[in-house]
């Protein structure tokens, strides 16, 4: 196992450092921050300096370099917009990503099959994954805050606020979660332990407690997991649409904004938190199934 968790690291680690060369890159494709960072009219003078301010006079491979050495250290830079280390900005926006996540990650699969409840489940399913979430999000604010007037349409600060946004962005993946629930119990039902459990006389709720769910949990862990990370860092249209202040929102801001650092930050921060994730699930699958075994 230990070898295993190096190995992964190691892995993590290059992944890493390919993913921080490739929005270093990508980022400054997007134009000229300066542009919007100076008064309208400004001279070409007062441009320049700004961008020997902010480092961008010098050559890509001298500010990745820089870029690198300051992460090392663990200094994500400052925000051109802001005038904030955007580390602050991140923290002060992840609550709120991870309170909108886990809220959204609150609907869950149902166990039964063949039964009216089911039946729902899968009609649910199949319209979480058809409609986009910025698209629902559209027409819960057209529906409960234009028509009904019962919840804000935006903004934060109350369970009201949450609970739109929430829904927008958790259905599809409630939609995902519940279709591989579904199909995993169908298919751990149907095996020989389970059928030998049931043949015992064992109480039906145990057969799926004990026998049942716990094998088919491992497919349905990790999408679990991989969603919530997602959920937090790239739900940038619900975010949006609501104006929700969480990470998407700030990754949107960034963009719009030509905000090369916190573009950056977001991006890197989001692809640790996936790689840790991703480290962790590997691990609990030894600890869920005995059977799996990762060292040769």
């Amino acid at each position: 196992m230990r070898r295993f968790i190096l190995r992964r690291m190691g892995y993590a680690a290059l992944s890493l450092l390919l993913l921080s060369l490739t929005i270093f890159l990508f980022v400054r494709l997007t134009g000229d921050p300066t542009v919007l960072l100076v008064e309208p009219g400004a001279a070409k003078g007062d441009m320049e300096a700004m961008r020997a301010r902010l480092g961008l006079d010098r050559s890509l491979i001298v500010q990745y370099g820089s870029f690198m050495a300051d992460l090392a250290r663990g200094d994500l830079g400052q925000s051109f917009y802001y005038r904030t280390p955007v580390v602050e900005l991140y923290l002060s926006r992840l609550p709120n990503s991870l309170l909108l996540a886990v809220v959204a990650m609150s609907f869950s699969a149902s166990v039964r099959v063949n039964t009216w409840w089911d039946n729902a489940g899968k009609l649910f399913a199949l319209l979480g994954l058809s409609l986009p979430s910025f698209w629902t999000g559209l027409l819960l604010i057209l529906f409960f805050s234009v028509y009904l007037g019962w919840l804000p349409s935006s903004g934060s600060g109350t369970p009201l606020h949450l609970l739109m946004p929430a829904f927008a962005l958790g259905w599809y993946f409630a939609a995902a979660h519940m279709r591989l629930t579904r199909s995993s119990m169908l298919e751990v039902l149907g095996s020989e332990y389970v059928k030998l459990a049931r043949l015992k006389g064992l109480p039906e709720a145990l057969v799926i407690a004990k026998h049942a769910f716990k094998n088919a949990l491992i497919p349905v862990l990790t999408l679990a997991g991989i969603n919530l990370v997602i959920m937090v860092n790239v739900a940038v249209v619900v975010e949006t649409v609501f104006a929700w202040p969480g990470v998407g929102r700030l990754l949107y801001e960034g963009i719009a904004f030509r905000d090369f650092p916190v573009v950056q930050a977001t991006v890197l921060l989001g692809g640790m938190m996936i790689v840790v994730v991703n480290l962790m699930i590997d691990v609990l699958y030894a600890v869920i199934d005995p059977r799996i075994r990762y060292e040769r």
